[in-house]
């Protein structure tokens, strides 16, 4: 009887972690992917797109308004520390056609009311792809305090660079990664020093690898901790549930359709190893966004649907994330409740 108990319990937890359903939201139409989505409670946040548009919302989703829309302008990556402070970045010049603002990131003070160009120094920065934020706690004059880290990388399609605050904004520096890797997708540091960095061996996509990079020092040096053996392919995304456990999205562009099997890189060691599992076996199913709520269960976007584990990747289950589900956000709030936002040709919340 108490092994049939524990059977039942577990099934019942599987059931649980599965009953958890995306919804999606309404949204203005857009024609193709839309990258980036960014909460800073489960009520207020924002997503950009390609049309150099911004929106926001105070309602968790249910109603938007859009803040931006700066014609010329591809907006690729979106981060606020509060309801004030936010950066957003954008893809540059020479990618896309109708873009034309080679300014890289562009900062507000007053919750997307108003967003002017932001100075840094080091090299040119041509485009970014993400941000990450490392909230530090101090003592500040003898009260708890926090020290806002933010690091940003860039560019799909070249060149590499890094840009960092440790001032919540305040000043910025640049640097080129273009020793360590071509292509920059993604970055997520587990803190102030520690981190990695999603990329590509090579700008030259039939000659490229998935690569991904670990740093210990904050971005001064990388070293390469994962590369796929394959070429067409490239990392995308990265998802940390925890310090030793994480998952990062490998993209495969092979134009044989017979190269069919997706595959998914998974660390248990902190990032020092990293081993391929498989996702699906679709040559459509083109990897995008990655979200993971613990070391078992998440969520992964491809170029048709998404998919569902809840056992650390040894299986999915296709579920509706809408198409190019290209950035998976999965928070929790002061009650230890967990809840998400996903963007791509569509926006998705969770529960």
């Amino acid at each position: 009887m108490k092994i049939i108990a524990i059977i039942v319990f577990q099934l019942l937890g599987l059931l649980s972690a599965q009953a958890q359903t995306w919804q999606k939201l309404t949204t203005e139409p857009y024609q193709g992917k839309q990258d980036d989505i960014t909460f800073v409670d489960r009520n207020t946040g924002w997503y950009v797109n390609g049309y150099g548009r911004i929106y926001h919302t105070t309602d968790g989703g249910q109603t938007w308004t859009k803040q931006l829309e700066q014609k010329g302008s591809f907006f690729r990556t979106i981060v606020f520390l509060d309801k004030n402070v936010g950066f957003v970045g954008t893809v540059g010049t020479d990618y896309f056609p109708n873009v034309t603002d080679t300014i890289p990131l562009y900062g507000t003070r007053d919750g997307g009311v108003t967003w002017k160009p932001v100075p840094y120094k080091g090299p040119y920065v041509k485009g970014l792809c993400a941000f990450d934020v490392v909230k530090e706690q101090f003592i500040n004059h003898g009260v708890i305090d926090y020290k806002y880290h933010i690091f940003g990388v860039g560019r799909v399609g070249s060149p590499a660079n890094i840009m960092i605050s440790h001032d919540g904004g305040q000043t910025w520096t640049s640097r080129s990664m273009q020793a360590d890797c071509k292509m920059l997708f993604d970055i997520r540091m587990l803190d102030k020093n520690t981190g990695f960095a999603c990329a590509a061996t090579s700008e030259d996509i039939s000659q490229s690898n998935a690569l991904i990079l670990k740093t210990t020092d904050g971005g001064a040096t990388w070293r390469k901790v994962f590369q796929s053996a394959r070429p067409f392919e490239t990392t995308w995304k990265v998802s940390f549930p925890t310090a030793k456990v994480g998952y990062v999205t490998i993209q495969s562009y092979n134009p044989d359709p017979s190269v069919a099997q997706q595959r998914v890189a998974k660390t248990t060691d902190g990032g020092e190893t990293w081993t391929e599992i498989d996702l699906v076996q679709d040559a459509g199913a083109r990897e995008f966004g990655i979200g993971f709520i613990d070391e078992k269960h998440g969520y992964v976007g491809t170029m048709n649907s998404g998919f569902e584990t809840v056992d650390g990747g040894a299986t999915w289950t296709k579920i509706d994330l809408g198409r190019a589900c290209n950035k998976i956000r999965i928070y929790t709030d002061a009650d230890k409740k967990v809840y998400g936002y996903a963007i791509g040709v569509n926006v998705f919340k969770l529960p």
